[in-house]
């Protein structure tokens, strides 16, 4: 197993691509999602351990909802330690989000209000992911829709101030940035000078898709189903100017297109990346 990503481009495993994928090249790396691979066998898990001896994996979890008011799954916990126990990923990572209340489960990864109360919250149970499974986590900022008025903290903020409690990393994306800002209004460039940069152990690139809402306002929204947008790979060139190199992934979750086009859009990132190191 490789224990650590490199400083290059990585994309989404898809099993599609599996005979795609011979030695890194372009492609430096590969993210898979956890709860794909929660399993005790069978075919998925035969690709990744095959994969795993040629590519270092980064694990994105998406079903824990650390942002959530109830207690995390210990179920989910316990199939998330054996599923990082026998990878030994290079990395893994979770949303600052929540997707359950009272025993039911939304196929979405929501927004959060920023207290102290939230704070706490979150703070718990990274504390407590980082606790089970042995290891440093990295939290993912949200692209987000509107404003929640109670919030007494900027994102930014609090993202940090959980760095601080918890000892986690962070896992910038930069789409999300761009989508946020975009949504709310705010200068994408003015967030990114307010993050803690220092703690970003890796960079998602993806997707997104103008619409009109039903007041005729564009909204930007987060697909993972499209190229990424020449606004956001430049807001990319902005933060890889203050952070120098970090793994980054292109994500493509859906409408997934022929691997080609997703070794173009790693092979973009890999030139930022290589021209950054030079620099």
């Amino acid at each position: 197993m490789i224990n650590a990503l490199p400083n290059t481009a990585g994309v989404g495993f898809k099993s599609e691509h599996f005979s795609d994928l011979v030695t890194p090249g372009a492609v430096g790396w590969l993210e898979i999602h956890a709860e794909n691979y929660m399993l005790d066998g069978g075919p998925r898990l035969a690709m990744l351990r095959d994969l795993a001896t040629r590519f270092a994996i980064s694990v994105h979890g998406v079903g824990l909802s650390i942002g959530g008011m109830a207690a995390l799954d210990r179920d989910h916990l316990a199939r998330l330690r054996h599923l990082v126990d026998w990878l030994n990923p290079a990395s893994f990572s979770e949303h600052l989000a929540w997707s359950t209340h009272e025993g039911a489960y939304f196929n979405d990864l929501l927004p959060l209000p920023y207290t102290a109360e939230t704070l706490a919250l979150v703070s718990a149970h990274v504390d407590q992911v980082q606790q089970v499974l042995g290891r440093k986590m990295l939290l993912e900022n949200p692209s987000s829709y509107l404003r929640f008025t109670e919030s007494t903290l900027s994102e930014t903020d609090f993202l940090a101030a959980v760095v601080d409690r918890t000892g986690c990393g962070l896992l910038l994306d930069v789409n999300n940035v761009f989508i946020s800002a975009t949504n709310l209004g705010l200068d994408p460039r003015d967030y990114i000078a307010d993050f803690p940069l220092e703690a970003v152990g890796e960079i998602h690139l993806g997707g997104h898709d103008a619409q009109i809402d039903n007041a005729g306002t564009p909204v930007l929204i987060d697909t993972h189903g499209a190229p990424v947008a020449d606004p956001v790979w430049q807001l990319y060139g902005d933060v890889i100017a203050l952070t120098g190199p970090r793994p980054t992934l292109i994500e493509w979750d859906n409408d997934v297109p022929p691997f080609a086009v997703l070794e173009a859009e790693a092979a973009r990132a890999a030139t930022l990346l290589q021209g950054r190191k030079a620099a």
